[in-house]
């Protein structure tokens, strides 16, 4: 591990350079105090495993608040319960696994897989990661989730599950990857393709049929989600990631590794590649295929995908505890 640095060595040079930018509203679900209060609550049930710094430094960057921020029209609590569950759960689980490696990482994405699918159907008798995921699964099933929607949602969640094991490798390994590698991995371990899918239970936006859901303008928009939430995370989490090993997957280091650039030469590089991902869409957006009757719904959906993005974003600014200085949790996990 590097020696401890001073906030003021931390976030030397990077606090005057400029971050994205979207032109999307920002919205908040109305019921997200009352997420942020089960969340609370489920850390200190369920995540005992945790250390208590880390379940503390959980609480405060109220994790919950990506889906209440991501997915704000959702109709009630209930229908934003599976997604903050995701968000928290999934955010608190790539924490805890950091250091674990590809091997036990696909042995626990096999159980996550086994349990979101039905295969094993019973209540786990582990409270924290599996129980969580199980609790997802019946928020969802009983939530009159349309089950082609939820087999997108899934498959979603279990690209995110092989990318976490593809980035262990490079973790473990404290190496920076290529960026056609990286920008494969990413788009998973973004997080935002199951928001992209999720999207849909907002609305009307249900009543889409699977070949406006399916078709490429549609995927490829969810693709661009990704990687700009992807590369915001990054630009966002770099003073952070920038002072401890293994942290190397972050588009600032692949750029400045590939070019043979300085920092702040990747770090705008950077940004306008996510600048020219945000162009796409909304080209994309402003394009799209027509699909007769479903016309208004689609562009609407498509507008609601870029205030996802935003939201998301809204997050990250928001918070001011997990990419601080001693902020983040450092991975705890221990092989059985």
């Amino acid at each position: 591990m590097k020696t401890p640095i001073s906030n003021e060595e931390f976030y030397a040079g990077l606090q005057e350079l400029p971050q994205p930018k979207y032109p999307f509203p920002d919205f908040i679900h109305p019921d997200f105090q009352k997420q942020r209060e089960e969340y609370y609550e489920m850390i200190d049930k369920d995540y005992f495993f945790h250390s208590e710094m880390a379940r503390q430094k959980h609480k405060q960057h109220n994790l919950v608040d990506i889906a209440s921020r991501g997915c704000p029209f959702l109709k009630t609590l209930a229908e934003l319960r599976p997604l903050a569950c995701y968000a928290a759960n999934g955010a608190m689980m790539d924490d805890y696994l950091d250091l674990c490696t590809p091997d036990e990482m696909d042995k626990i994405n096999n159980r996550i897989i086994a349990i979101l699918t039905g295969e094993e159907p019973n209540e786990p008798t582990e409270n924290g990661i599996f129980y969580q995921f199980w609790t997802l699964r019946q928020y969802t099933i009983t939530r009159e989730m349309p089950d082609r929607l939820y087999q997108k949602f899934l498959q979603a969640i279990f690209g995110i599950l092989t990318g976490y094991s593809h980035e262990r490798a490079y973790y473990r390994a404290n190496a920076i990857p290529p960026l056609s590698i990286y920008l494969i991995i990413r788009n998973n371990t973004s997080g935002a393709l199951p928001f992209c899918k999720y999207v849909a239970m907002q609305k009307d936006y249900r009543l889409l049929p699977d070949e406006i859901l399916e078709d490429p303008y549609i995927l490829r928009l969810h693709t661009l989600c990704s990687l700009m939430i992807g590369i915001h995370n990054d630009i966002i989490s770099l003073p952070k990631e920038l002072h401890r090993e293994g942290d190397t997957m972050n588009l600032v280091k692949v750029l400045q590794q590939e070019n043979k650039i300085t920092l702040k030469e990747a770090y705008m590089d950077a940004l306008e590649l996510h600048d020219s991902y945000l162009n796409e869409f909304l080209l994309l957006h402003e394009n799209l295929p027509q699909f007769g009757k479903w016309q208004d719904m689609t562009y609407n959906y498509v507008q609601d995908l870029g205030i996802m993005v935003a939201g998301v974003f809204a997050w990250h600014t928001n918070d001011t505890s997990r990419y601080v200085n001693g902020g983040y949790v450092e991975g705890e996990y221990k092989p059985t």
